[in-house]
């Protein structure tokens, strides 16, 4: 018997195998609803949230990320970072170009990736390497009414809702996950409340629909800790628009 005719049973055995691994995947679906906390009712508004799928046991190894499709970027614009919330993998380098005619300085420090860019003018970009799993809650030192979100997440398996609310996750191999969700007005331990395990097979792909409870949020701080002042007239940050 040739050597080719010994491995036709082992590359025929390698086809069907891998064919079986790709047909064990499915999309997971589901529907965000966001619920007012303080009036109890329904939002009108249910997209930017969060869902991610941690796996459990050893049916995929942690550290798979999904390539994202272009340079990661926080611009910002007109006072306004743009996108508001960007989810990339760990150890991702997101750009900060300043692309607005004045100073910015752009901070975190709060859970996640802490960071101070310091003052830094138009037509310049600083970098930040989110090297650590967690949530990175971003604003300027200069406008109180700037803020973004950055979660950096140790799994390919995420989506983020829309304005319907639907979050549609692809390529999830069968198993067992530990199912996350987050909203930006929802409160930590409401989150982890929401947190639980779930099983993933191509005839369950539905999640149904995931209730948040969003909280009334107070303004935030500065990067000192303290209520924001309007920038002096001499200030390099002063807008005189």
């Amino acid at each position: 018997m040739t050597l080719g005719r010994q491995l036709l049973p082992w590359a025929c055995a390698l086809m069907i195998c891998f064919g079986s691994a790709r047909a064990q995947q499915t999309t997971v679906k589901a529907r965000i609803k966001i619920i007012e906390e303080e009036h109890q009712k329904p939002s009108a508004h249910d997209e930017n949230a969060v869902l991610w799928l941690n796996p459990l046991g050893a049916q995929t190894a942690p550290g798979q990320h999904r390539s994202p499709a272009g340079p990661l970027r926080l611009t910002q614009h007109n006072k306004s970072f743009v996108p508001h919330l960007l989810v990339v993998p760990v150890g991702a380098v997101v750009e900060f170009p300043n692309r607005d005619p004045f100073f910015h300085n752009v901070f975190s420090l709060f859970e996640g990736k802490r960071f101070d860019l310091g003052l830094y003018e138009a037509g310049t970009t600083r970098n930040v390497s989110f090297d650590r799993q967690g949530i990175s809650y971003i604003f300027c030192n200069i406008h109180a009414e700037m803020s973004a979100v950055v979660i950096a997440l140790d799994t390919p398996y995420y989506g983020i809702s829309g304005r319907n609310g639907e979050v549609v996750v692809p390529n999830v191999p069968t198993g067992r996950y530990s199912m996350h969700l987050w909203y930006e007005t929802a409160l930590p331990a409401t989150l982890n409340r929401i947190t639980r395990e779930i099983n993933v097979a191509p005839d369950n792909p539905t999640l149904g629909v995931l209730e948040i409870p969003a909280a009334t949020v107070n303004a935030h701080k500065n990067k000192y800790g303290m209520d924001y002042e309007p920038p002096a007239p001499n200030s390099p940050a002063y807008d005189r628009r």
